[in-house]
């Protein structure tokens, strides 16, 4: 049985480096309490994330038979930068892409279409015809689009891997936004609805050039009991349409991914073993070798090794309540912003040189709310958070925001994209960042809105 390979010492290992980073940010001039300085910044630690690549390409590793093919195909919407698609690809990662967008930044990154795989459940022609012309693996949503795959492919095979995304339906996770699996999720033929099953084993039958299946069950929110439990599922499916077909048509299992964060302190927990001894407890023939699996890990990869670092700019209080104003808000954590109770946030207090910021006896602690820039009133990162008083001038730490939260911006009041640095401890404690993405400038924030077509409306 496959065991956690990360530890409490690994969490503070990635605490320090957080702590020796933010000094550094103000000591190197990335941000700062200063009046001049900037006030916001977003940091991605490379040692964490290369941590994470290589715990999950070991946990597979060592629960399946050597040689068999594996990919493991980074969601590149949890982390849209071109310079961390290059770098998990360099740990050996490939990309999972949904949209003309996300296909450019793998391709970008330098990602081999080989190690790509196409999901979205509204691809376009167009979109189609350029995977199957690069031989980038595709999983059909639906049988409209295997229709379409069909006219596209014409007479003979498609050049590109194809496969049929499932809908297990088993059921939801604790954000339902979230869950992937529902009885009426917009994803993937439901497997359970009448006549489906019936279907899809007489579709492939159809098209011996069908040779995957693939299912995710959704994310946050969702246990790793329901992810494998939808696992199985697709597992019995495969076997039934290779059985069906005489031959083993079905070779490969986009199993996706899923695996759920722990946004409450530093520990990588559950982690990718887990996640395998899972799967393993609910499908043990998924790894003995006869299929290849591909997975598509996104938040679990990138989510505990982001940070955002933001100026407190004014503090005041209202009715009673303290407040601190500042330049982390729904730009940045717009689902925490507006689902709270789903999307909690740490807040890590820094003094303006970057320091930890004592609690007390030291430094009074206080419930305070944590408010964003933004204009409206509901744009706060924490409400009656108990910690050390803050003043204009220190800085907050929002941590575990390297998925979905910085690196998908929300142009809300046309507030600027931050920059984006990657940063590595040396072995005496000296921090170097690197650009990983500028700041966004207010030009490009006006030639994205028209600027060149100020008369077209005249």
């Amino acid at each position: 049985m496959a065991v956690e390979t990360h530890t409490a010492a690994d969490a503070a290992d990635a605490a320090a480096r957080r702590d020796l980073a933010v000094r550094a940010a103000v000591e190197q001039g990335l941000v700062g309490g200063a009046p001049d300085a900037e006030p916001l910044v977003c940091l991605l630690d490379v040692a964490g994330i290369r941590a994470s690549a290589a715990e999950l390409t070991a946990a597979f590793a060592a629960a399946l038979p050597p040689g068999t093919p594996v990919l493991h195909a980074f969601a590149v919407k949890a982390a849209p930068l071109v310079p961390v698609l290059r770098l998990l690809a360099e740990a050996g990662l490939g990309c999972e892409v949904a949209s003309p967008g996300e296909l450019a930044l793998a391709r970008a990154a330098g990602v081999a279409p080989e190690q790509m795989v196409l999901d979205s459940p509204a691809k376009t022609s167009r979109e189609l015809r350029e995977a199957l012309a690069l031989g980038i693996a595709v999983n059909a949503d639906n049988r409209q689009e295997l229709e379409r795959i069909d006219a596209l492919a014409g007479a003979g095979p498609p050049a590109s891997p194809i496969g049929i995304r499932v809908n297990p339906q088993t059921g939801a996770g604790t954000i339902d936004a979230l869950s992937t699996a529902t009885a009426t999720s917009k994803f993937g033929v439901p497997l359970r609805d009448g006549g489906a099953r019936a279907w899809l084993v007489r579709a492939c039958a159809e098209r011996p050039w069908i040779t995957r299946l693939h299912t995710h069950s959704g994310s946050q929110g969702v246990p790793l009991a329901l992810i494998a439990e939808g696992v199985r599922e697709l597992h019995a499916l495969a076997e039934e349409i290779n059985a069906a077909a005489g031959r083993r048509q079905i070779d490969t299992l986009d199993i996706g991914g899923g695996l759920p964060v722990n946004f409450a302190s530093d520990e990588r927990t559950p982690g990718y073993a887990r996640y395998v001894a899972e799967l393993r407890a609910a499908a043990p023939a998924l790894f003995d070798g006869s299929y290849g699996l591909v997975t598509e890990f996104g938040r679990s990869l990138l989510a505990k090794h982001g940070l955002v670092l933001a100026r407190v700019e004014y503090t005041k209080s209202t009715g009673g309540r303290p407040i601190a104003l500042t330049h982390a808000g729904v730009q940045l954590a717009t689902r925490t912003v507006y689902a709270p109770a789903a999307w909690p946030l740490r807040i890590l207090p820094y003094d303006a040189g970057g320091a930890p910021k004592p609690g007390a006896p030291a430094v009074p602690v206080v419930a305070q709310d944590i408010a964003g820039p933004a204009c409206f009133a509901g744009d706060l990162l924490a409400t009656a958070r108990e910690l050390p008083q803050l003043s204009p001038g220190d800085l907050i730490g929002v941590p575990d925001t390297g998925a979905y939260f910085f690196t998908a911006h929300y142009g809300y009041n046309s507030l600027p994209r931050p920059a984006v640095y990657g940063f590595r401890v040396g072995p005496r404690g000296e921090v170097r960042f690197d650009l990983a993405r500028p700041a966004q400038s207010l030009a490009e924030i006006v030639a994205e809105a028209g600027g060149a077509h100020a008369t077209a409306l005249l």
